[in-house]
């Protein structure tokens, strides 16, 4: 089937990912939603797409629109993506998937009830160089796993117009970058049975630095963090008894990846650049969930996108960043 898409928001992360569908022979974007039509219509003369509406609901209405893709700012998810449920389309929703895990639970609640299909947009988990990592890890290749490390860091102008300084978009290290860190972790070594973190507040009161430290059951644990103020190397690491996986930079991004021995060795290097920006992998998945007539991915379940938006409560609580006083 060709899924044909709805994009609610116009942004950057919108116009990366209508790019890339043009990748895909079995997808097309056929309507684009702003809250504005002025927006709406320079999009889809952008991206040669046919309709432009002016609501959000007017898209999700749209009887030739099978899935939606939801990029607002955070603090709007939860709402866009209930309109989109309530219309019984299928949703891949940007990540942060919402801004804490009790929206994340309600939308997961509407979806399950309405039989609609949901799915948090990680494109991360769907990229060549995470799928060979996890065949790496099922295939036992690095023995016991005991430490995961990810960074996610990246220099912002302190502009308190800029959507990552404004409490009222949601802004803030963590919910934005730190996402990737705590997502890969869980991707590994699922839930955290305890959390330890530290942050330190940007200007606006937002985090500006964030730091976690997740601890499993078993022993294994992840280091992970966030920042907005200094680039970061941005690599990743799977450290287990008998091997490693070294993510290189950018490890959200296509890179490359190395399953190193404990004599460092390089037991195999895995190169996993792509055409475009990589963003036409989740789509797919989308694709090919609903083809097979699935309500939901088992490489991004539901169940696992709401602990994660647990984690980050966690983290935030105790770093003390909390929008509903900023």
């Amino acid at each position: 089937m060709t899924v044909r898409w709805g994009i609610v928001a116009t942004g950057g992360i919108a116009a990366a990912f209508a790019r890339d569908l043009r990748l895909l022979p079995d997808a097309e974007v056929v309507a684009v939603g702003s809250r504005q039509q002025e927006t709406a219509d320079a999009f889809a003369r952008d991206h040669d797409v046919p309709r432009a509406f002016a609501t959000y609901q007017d898209l999700v209405s749209d009887d030739d629109v099978d899935a939606v893709y939801v990029s607002t700012p955070h603090p709007g998810h939860h709402d866009a993506t209930m309109l989109a449920i309530e219309a019984g389309k299928a949703v891949l929703l940007e990540k942060p998937f919402t801004m804490d895990a009790g929206e994340a639970r309600a939308l997961v609640s509407a979806a399950r009830e309405r039989g609609v299909f949901l799915m948090e947009a990680m494109w991360t988990r769907f990229l060549p160089h995470v799928v060979r990592l996890r065949e790496v890890l099922a295939a036992g290749m690095l023995g016991e796993v005991t430490t995961v490390t990810a960074e996610h860091g990246q220099w912002f102008a302190q502009d308190p117009k800029h959507r990552l300084f404004a409490p009222a978009l949601g802004g803030g290290a963590l919910l934005d970058l730190g996402v990737y860190p705590v997502s890969f972790a869980s991707m590994v070594l699922g839930t955290p049975t305890r959390v330890t973190a530290v942050g330190d507040p940007a200007f606006t009161g937002v985090d500006a630095t964030t730091s976690a430290l997740l601890q499993h059951d078993g022993g294994a644990q992840a280091v992970v963090t966030c920042s907005l103020r200094a680039a970061g190397m941005n690599a990743a690491a799977v450290v287990g008894t008998e091997a490693r996986v070294e993510v290189d930079p950018v490890f959200y991004s296509p890179t490359t990846i190395r399953v190193v021995g404990r004599d460092g060795s390089v037991l195999e290097s895995f190169d996993g650049a792509v055409e475009g920006s990589g963003h036409r992998f989740q789509a797919a998945e989308v694709g090919r969930c609903l083809t097979a007539g699935l309500l939901e991915s088992d490489v991004m379940p539901l169940d696992e996108t709401v602990a994660i938006m647990e984690t980050m409560d966690d983290i935030r609580r105790q770093i003390g960043l909390d929008y509903t006083v900023l």
